[in-house]
């Protein structure tokens, strides 16, 4: 399928503002996790803006796709798709991990608008989205359950448990997003616990593949629109990027994965993304 490129600009500045959205969600000398967040950025644009049928004013609504942030680590990026979706105000950011906000580290499904499941202790997320998308088959609601995970949480057994329970299910409603950025907290994926080849791997435990530029927009559209026409079995997208994506100083530096901003990196960040 041929996107036209008013959609890509257009997505891809969204997902722009969703990394500057970040960085002022973090603020200035308190940990935050833009490495991770700024690399899912472009996927997570796609998936808000364009791909998912959602409703802001009706965020339970039974026929909706849903989004479920297993690194829940990163909370703010999903945060700030909701806050510009119009869950709640964008101004709301600012007071993300103060006490008492509903807006904490990690995405509370009690408190927050839009969230789905409360998620952080890796490698939970694909099997909440499983029964998600099983429950979803007997209710005969045609929808998606798509799961972002990141290559440091596929060291996570319960990933493969998931994995290899939705092949046998055929849950071919389940897509799940592979943050492949090659990092973790404390380094590289190949350094600390070697969870590669990613490919052979899941198309091992029987699911369809797609392997794609993270960042490249028109790859991320037309990687979620080839997973719809896929049946009997789940799709999991393979998406190559780069962790800190967008702020220079962070691209690729493994101190970023939660990391704190003074004001002169914060000025510097906010001006590279506007």
């Amino acid at each position: 399928m041929k996107y036209s490129k008013e959609l890509i600009d257009d997505l891809s500045q969204k997902a722009k503002k969703l990394r500057k959205d970040v960085v002022i969600s973090i603020g200035v000398g308190v940990a935050g996790h833009i490495g991770g967040s700024n690399s899912s950025a472009d996927i997570v644009a796609a998936l808000y803006f364009h791909k998912m049928k959602h409703d802001p004013k009706n965020p339970k609504k039974p026929d909706r796709d849903r989004f479920l942030l297993s690194k829940g680590h990163v909370a703010i990026l999903q945060y700030a798709a909701l806050a510009e979706s119009g869950y709640f105000p964008v101004d709301d950011l600012k007071k993300t991990k103060e006490i008492g906000f509903y807006l904490q580290g990690h995405p509370d499904v009690l408190k927050t608008p839009g969230i789905e499941a409360g998620t952080g202790s890796l490698g939970q997320g694909l099997s909440i989205g499983l029964g998600m998308a099983l429950g979803m088959k007997l209710d005969q609601i045609d929808r998606k359950v798509y799961v972002l995970v990141g290559d440091g949480e596929s060291a996570e057994g319960q990933i493969w448990e998931a994995a290899m329970a939705a092949s046998a299910f055929k849950a071919d409603n389940l897509v799940a997003i592979v943050d492949n950025n090659g990092l973790q907290a404390n380094g590289k994926i190949t350094d600390r616990f070697d969870s590669y080849p990613l490919i052979p791997k899941w198309e091992s435990f029987g699911w369809n593949v797609i392997e794609i530029n993270g960042h490249n927009m028109e790859e991320i559209l037309t990687a979620l629109d080839e997973a719809d026409m896929v049946k009997g079995k789940p799709t999991v997208i393979i998406a190559h990027t780069v962790k800190g994506k967008g702020v220079s100083f962070a691209e690729n530096v493994v101190g970023f994965h939660n990391g704190m901003l003074t004001e002169e990196n914060y000025a510097q960040a906010l001006k590279e993304l506007s």
